[in-house]
């Protein structure tokens, strides 16, 4: 007969740390996030209007689409508000 085995009643303790890897997005980043999507939905409107040589398709959707894709999308990603941040050390040396 196979003989039962206990457990141990192991107590674990693990600490939740911030993941480096977090990207923080605030609204801002959302706001600009949101207008590139337009700039770019309205890129492929322009680019569907009139004749293929027309004014539209080739000048005004390609501005907006490089504008979405290429300027706006990139600095939702990269935007991050500036943190207010007094280091102690320099203001102690100054006094």
């Amino acid at each position: 007969m196979a003989k039962k085995i206990k457990k141990k009643n192991v107590k674990v303790t693990t600490k939740s740390l911030p993941s480096p890897f977090n990207i923080y997005w605030e609204r801002t980043n959302y706001v600009l996030l949101g207008l590139g999507l337009l700039l770019i939905v309205l890129g492929f409107y322009f680019m569907g209007q009139g004749n293929w040589d027309s004014t539209s398709s080739l000048v005004v959707s390609p501005i907006f689409l490089f504008l979405g894709f290429v300027v706006v999308i990139p600095a939702s990603i990269f935007y991050r508000k500036k943190s207010k941040v007094i280091n102690n050390d320099i203001a102690k040396t100054e006094q």
